[in-house]
């Protein structure tokens, strides 16, 4: 490896003046324009224009700056035209595992990395780092792939093979080759052309997997249509019609059988590009369908990202980090007057800064499976170290033209400025996807509920029943914690099955969202006979749990508010009693979360743990607990506060406890609460 590259690269419009600058750690840092760019892990942001950008001070010029960082990193493991974008396993799960699956590994090395480089090179197509001619480089080892004799070849796939990675791979591939033919495409003698054709033609005109995995079958097929080679048109027009059918409304895809990002950084990446790129040309009717569906995006999506920008930790494949804000900058596509753009771009700047300024992000050069730095429960058994740069998507906004709106608008916060007040909790409800999207003024937090319902023994995706999908919800305050040590629980149930294990909820069924609360049931994987109704109503500072116990067995039950990472010194526990009911509090110094119990629990505890929190080594959860006894005709309610506010600031005991009182009807079926602020709340579970 030539560069081991771990620096702040500096964003600056003279993007070609670098030059390599020697330190004490043997690490090379770039030189520009004769200054030398902070000595730190992070991307350091130079001459940030508070003007156009007065929330972030980021530009369209420091995007490329930034698709450069992470390029730069990458590069440092080429030397010459010949390396493959082979990078370090990071310990754990992720592949490969067997010398089977390198050249996979370093298939995705070269297809994701070419989402940081293809914008530049649309813009720059003699781009050079660290000596090596990117555009070069890239069309050469397209060459390799067509190579019997090279470590990276990729054989024509056989009638008999189903879809591979190999798939994906040339899907991205495929994006790239239309965005920059002139570079990738145009250059290749006659006989590669049609060489890369049939390779690529003979994944793309087979089987895939009923997912966004559709998309990359379409566009390998849309590309070598557009370059004049036969392809089979029946079977595009077909995944084309899978594709709409995933559609459930308000922005979002079913990616069947989840709702996540792949609904954004998949389906409403693929589908506007597709039409840009080629749809309009030759499909117009699926195009405009995909536009269609593409509009609402504005209208719920950005109100996921906190006010600051920052995304949630949500989902399988979180590792690909801010490309999740790619349906924000495609908006630009649009140039609709009813669009914020200044918002749009406000929230994406800032995603991006959330996590390349953050000094856990990148090791020995290059991005970390996890979520800030490597964390191992968020991490899947299909990733390599080179997945990560399907956080690349991002930067593909970047073809949307620098005149367009979202890159001109002046940055602004959007619905946080006027419409989400300090003093409430708003909710977004997505009937199509019954996912509910809430927004907490008083702290600037973005939250969401969303489907998971897949059982874990004898999966085949065991990450689809995990904490990536089972919390009750997840916010862009405060990132899941694993549960990897047994009894404790962060934003979730556990039961101590019949093995004596801790198990957690997983098969949940969405019920209604009435009068802003939030409907499900639950039912124990293990034991059937173990089953709840939760309610879950958002309040200013935090969230009212009303659930009842419908079980029949005796079970020891707990519950977990979100967990704080412990990073400016120890932190806070604090006990009080405040009207008659127990109250936890615990601080890190940058937010403090309470938890009250108002009926139906035995005990509450902070617990410490080590290991399981994606910003932190160590970290705390409040817990309660109860040893629950069935009691016939008589119902078990659990009513829980699970509260925050920022760090240093001081609680009301009506802040602390909002609730006047809690009255259940006989069978349970209905739930009266009375609230200081917000009047009287009936919760309506309905029958048992």
């Amino acid at each position: 490896m030539k560069h081991l590259v771990r620096f702040g690269l500096v964003a600056s419009l003279a993007l070609s003046c670098f030059a390599a600058a020697a330190h004490p750690d043997g690490v090379s840092r770039p030189v520009v324009q004769g200054s030398v760019a902070a000595d730190s892990n992070v991307f350091q942001l130079v001459n940030p224009n508070y003007t156009q950008s007065p929330f972030t001070g980021v530009t369209r010029e420091h995007w490329k700056a930034a698709a450069r960082y992470l390029l730069e990193g990458a590069f440092g493991y080429v030397n010459s035209l010949d390396d493959p974008m082979r990078f370090p396993k990071q310990p754990g799960k992720s592949y490969p595992r067997s010398p089977q699956q390198e050249p996979t590994a370093m298939l995705e090395g070269l297809c994701r990395t070419l989402f940081l480089a293809a914008p530049l090179l649309k813009e720059d197509s003699t781009l050079v780092i660290h000596n090596i001619r990117v555009a070069d480089y890239y069309r050469h080892q397209i060459s390799k792939l067509l190579d019997s004799t090279s470590l990276t070849y990729i054989h024509r796939r056989s009638p008999q093979t189903g879809c591979t990675q190999t798939l994906v791979e040339f899907g991205a591939l495929a994006v790239s080759l239309f965005a920059i033919p002139e570079v990738l495409w145009q250059p290749l003698s006659k006989e590669k052309k049609d060489a890369l054709a049939a390779t690529m033609i003979s994944y793309g005109d087979g089987p895939t997997v009923p997912s966004n995995w559709k998309f990359f079958n379409i566009f390998i097929l849309s590309f070598f249509k557009d370059q004049g080679y036969a392809v089979n048109e029946a079977l595009l027009t077909e995944y084309l019609d899978k594709c709409l059918a995933h559609y459930v409304g308000q922005g979002w895809y079913n990616d069947n059988p989840a709702y996540d990002y792949y609904s954004m950084w998949a389906f409403q990446m693929y589908a506007p590009l597709w039409s840009e790129f080629f749809g309009k040309r030759y499909y117009p009717a699926y195009a405009q369908k995909f536009m269609e569906n593409f509009k609402p995006i504005k209208d719920s999506y950005p109100y996921m990202f906190s006010r600051d920008g920052k995304m949630i930790m949500w989902g399988r494949s979180i590792t690909y980090r801010f490309g999740a804000v790619i349906p924000l900058a495609l908006t630009g596509l649009e140039n609709d007057p009813s669009t914020n753009y200044g918002w749009m771009r406000r929230i994406a700047s800032g995603a991006l800064l959330q996590f390349l300024q953050n000094p856990n992000l990148l090791k020995d050069g290059i991005p970390t499976l996890g979520f800030y730095g490597p964390f191992e429960p968020a991490v899947q058994s299909y990733s390599c170290r080179g997945s990560v740069f399907w956080m690349g998507k991002a930067f593909l906004g970047l073809y949307v033209p620098a005149s367009s709106p979202f890159w001109t608008s002046v940055e602004n916060e959007g619905a946080w400025r006027n419409e989400l007040v300090a003093g409430k909790a708003y909710s977004k409800f997505q009937e199509g996807s019954k996912i509910l999207i809430t927004d907490y003024p008083n702290i600037g937090a973005s939250e969401v509920r969303a489907w998971c319902d897949v059982k874990l023994i004898g999966a085949s995706e065991p990450f689809r029943s995990s904490e990536n999908y089972n919390r009750l919800s997840y916010s862009s305050a405060f990132p899941w914690q694993a549960d990897g040590v047994p009894g404790v629980v962060s934003m979730n149930y556990i039961v101590k099955n019949k093995k004596g294990e801790w198990e957690p909820f997983r098969l949940y069924k969405f019920k209604k969202f009435e009068d802003n609360v939030y409907y499900r049931d639950v039912t124990l994987e293990t034991n059937s006979n173990v089953r709840f109704n939760l309610a879950d109503i958002p309040l200013e500072n935090g969230i009212l749990r009303v659930d009842r116990n419908l079980s029949t067995d005796s079970i020891q039950v707990r519950l977990g508010h979100y967990a704080l990472p412990k990073l400016h010194g120890e932190i806070v526990k604090e006990r009080r009693k405040v009207k008659d009911h127990q109250v936890q509090i615990i601080s890190n110094g940058e937010y403090q979360l309470a938890m009250v119990t108002l009926d139906g629990w035995d005990s509450m505890q902070a617990v410490d743990a080590q290991g399981v929190h994606p910003q932190a080594n160590e970290s705390t959860v409040i817990n309660v607990s109860d040893s629950f006894t069935p009691t016939p005709n008589h119902p078990h309610i659990y009513a829980t506060l699970m509260l925050w506010k920022k760090a240093g600031e001081k609680w009301t005991d009506d802040e602390l406890v909002p609730v006047k009182g809690i009255k259940c009807s006989a069978d349970g079926s209905t739930v009266e609460v009375s609230l200081t602020k917000d009047g009287r709340k009936t919760i309506r579970f309905g029958e048992q």
